[in-house]
């Protein structure tokens, strides 16, 4: 079976946890985007701190009053990411973001920094064509077990 690393996406959009969350937003705006991946405010690091998506900018900032040139991405993103690794499987990724709630987990390589981004989009997507090949096995089958009869 395909793993994460196969199918993320490698161009991720990201900023530093010290950017103020309207550049976020004009961020999200400019590449069209609903999430994007905090890192380390050093600006060397590829180190994730967390994930912003426009729902915590609307949840936490517009809906509350609060401007959000005055409030980090590194305030508003979880405080332990919720990440997967390149070899890890679709079902594992599946089972991560179930339990922690979450549409979108970066990807990381063996030494922990940010390789990609994978979504739920992603796994359907893929766990679909996986199955549409099962389904062309079992709608094969009868014509092969035909063929091998005559």
């Amino acid at each position: 079976m395909m793993d994460v690393g196969t199918i993320c996406s490698r161009d991720v959009v990201t900023c530093r946890a010290d950017d103020d969350l309207r550049h976020v937003s004009e961020l999200m705006r400019m590449r069209h985007v609903g999430a994007v991946v905090v890192l380390a405010a050093n600006g060397v690091s590829r180190k994730v701190a967390g994930v912003v998506t426009d729902r915590d900018i609307v949840i936490e900032v517009v809906a509350t009053g609060l401007d959000a040139r005055a409030i980090t991405a590194g305030d508003i993103a979880g405080k332990v990411p919720v990440t997967a690794r390149e070899h890890d499987s679709l079902l594992d990724a599946i089972h991560r973001m179930r339990s922690r709630g979450v549409r979108r987990l970066p990807v990381l390589d063996i030494h922990g920094e940010l390789k990609g981004i994978v979504t739920l989009d992603d796994l359907l997507h893929a766990l679909t064509h996986e199955l549409s090949m099962l389904v062309r096995v079992a709608d094969h089958q009868p014509a092969q077990e035909a063929r091998a009869r005559q």
